[in-house]
């Protein structure tokens, strides 16, 4: 069985992310920019006299198709790295892959994410 990592992290931690993830030798990663909120919510600004509410504010999701005995060594050094301890730092989500497709090969399962 595969398990999809969704993880909406920082944009200024992607870099040490993605060198962290070049170490554990993965195979795939999609990276999308996004905009969200959560309890860290936005922030107020005043343009020309006006206050404007920025409720979203931007993010990184990254989404990873692993093996399920990877998932915890992943999410454990994603935690690790995307962690300042402040709000906004993000979150993980996991769920279930039923299947995988290459394109290219017509592998299926395992052998499409490997």
């Amino acid at each position: 069985m595969m398990k999809k990592i969704e993880a909406y992290i920082r944009p200024e931690k992607l870099e040490d992310i993605k060198s962290l993830l070049a170490e554990l030798d993965l195979n795939g990663l999609s990276m999308s920019q996004v905009m969200g909120f959560g309890r860290q919510k936005g922030w107020k600004e005043f343009v020309r006299g006006t206050e404007i509410d920025y409720n979203f504010l931007p993010k990184i999701k990254l989404e990873i198709v692993v093996a399920d005995e990877d998932v915890e060594n992943i999410v454990s050094k994603i935690t690790e790295t995307a962690c300042t301890g402040s709000v906004g730092d993000g979150k993980i989500f996991i769920s279930d892959v039923n299947d995988a497709i290459r394109i290219r090969t017509k592998e299926r399962g395992m052998d499409a994410i490997k």
